[in-house]
């Protein structure tokens, strides 16, 4: 077990709470990341992905940072404007 498992294993003992819906939060957190990593790589400002979604740069960088409830044809635009496919998957 991880030095960071150990930690939440522990913490949630103390306070389940605070780690309620974590797994969840951590899946948008990271989908967030995702977007502004392919945003970079495909050497673009959060303006210019705006213009190609016809939307505006404060909708984007809400997607990057705070990546909850984005529709699938968002992401499938925004892909498409970075020049990636979205790959869905159940698990």
């Amino acid at each position: 077990m991880s030095d960071f498992q150990n930690y939440k294993k522990k913490r949630m003992k103390q306070d389940p709470e605070f780690w309620s819906g974590y797994d969840e939060r951590l899946e948008t957190f990271k989908l967030g990341i995702l977007l502004k990593q392919a945003r970079l790589e495909a050497g673009l400002t959060q303006e210019q992905i705006a213009k190609r979604l016809k939307t505006t740069k404060s909708v984007v960088s809400r997607m990057e940072n705070h990546a909850t409830d984005i529709r699938l044809s968002t992401l499938e635009k925004f892909a498409k404007a970075v020049g990636r496919k979205i790959h869905v998957a159940l698990r």
